[in-house]
């Protein structure tokens, strides 16, 4: 038995999919689970509960928690360290392996131009911190407490399907509506975004490989190195477009997150678009020979599976 806790999100579903090549029994957990194979196991379950954990837990060889939290700093800081603490006792209880799919971050601000898994975990920013807080309390189950655990971790995500991607909020989606695109602070900055369906591939290869438990690993991510407005031109072009944009500046948020709440919470963040944003996942790459899919192509599946 695998099992997804998160599984209706972006990961979680393609994820599904993906660990039929390694098991015929998957157990989909969220709170209102939805076939994705037509033969998973379906539980419902509030993972702020221990009880309820401990019981979607039980059986399982493998766990994958991707699930994601409102974006919001206050629910982040009440609920997240909760569900890692529910969700790693009742792997250590169960003997289940655990994956948890993380973001960068944790990263201090300096190593954005270049993320390694060896980059220094110095959050400048109170979701960093919290996500600071997760890292550490898994290491120190797996050191303490004999927990078998890695770090799955990714940079910004995209392709098909995802709705909450940066492209896909701030360029897609404006260009649907027949306005412009937006760039965070400045688009000549590289970005780096992982494509999901080699997200989820990943993260099920990750699973099943019994050597690479105690260690991150940061998911395969196209090298090419593209900046906001190199961006912005490829969907364009892909959508028969003008590639006309906007920045989103730092005072713009201040004075639109009064009125705006996720705004608010973008803002602290904003430090990932003043610089460049590399995030290298060549150790992955090089340990199970996989080339990441390159940007063109996967602009291309992510608009041709929304229109």
């Amino acid at each position: 038995m695998q099992t997804i806790l998160g599984s209706g999100g972006a990961v979680g579903i393609p994820l599904a999919r993906n660990l039929k090549t390694y098991t015929d029994r998957i157990r989909l957990v969220s709170r209102n689970p939805v076939q994705v194979n037509g033969d998973d196991e379906l539980y419902a379950a509030d993972l702020t509960q221990a009880n309820q954990v401990d019981a979607a837990v039980a059986g399982s060889e493998v766990v994958y928690l991707t699930v994601g939290l409102k974006y919001d700093t206050n629910t982040w800081q009440k609920h997240w360290p909760v569900v890692m603490a529910n969700v790693i006792n009742a792997c250590i209880k169960h003997g289940a392996r655990l994956v948890f799919l993380d973001n960068i971050y944790m990263y201090a601000e300096s190593e954005i131009p270049h993320m390694k898994e060896t980059s220094a975990c110095k959050p400048s920013s109170k979701k960093g911190q919290v996500r600071a807080d997760l890292q550490t309390m898994l290491f120190e189950a797996i050191k303490e407490r004999g927990l078998k655990a890695l770090i799955a971790r990714s940079a910004d995500f995209y392709g098909p399907s995802v709705k909450n991607s940066p492209l896909a909020v701030m360029v897609f989606d404006q260009y649907g509506k027949e306005k412009k695109a937006f760039w965070q602070i400045d688009a000549n900055k590289f970005h780096a975004f992982t494509y999901v369906p080699d997200a989820a591939q990943a993260v099920a290869l990750l699973g099943n490989t019994s050597d690479v438990f105690g260690e991150i690993w940061h998911l395969p991510t196209s090298a090419e190195r593209l900046t906001g407005k190199q961006f912005i031109e490829k969907i364009a072009l892909e959508m028969h477009l003008e590639p006309r944009f906007y920045i989103f500046s730092r005072l713009m948020m201040s004075l639109i997150g009064l009125f705006v709440p996720i705004v608010k919470e973008l803002r602290e963040m904003a430090y990932q678009y003043d610089r460049d944003y590399v995030f290298d996942s060549s150790k992955f790459e090089e340990r199970f020979s996989f080339s990441p899919i390159g940007y063109t192509e996967g602009i291309k599946h992510m608009i041709n599976s929304q229109h």
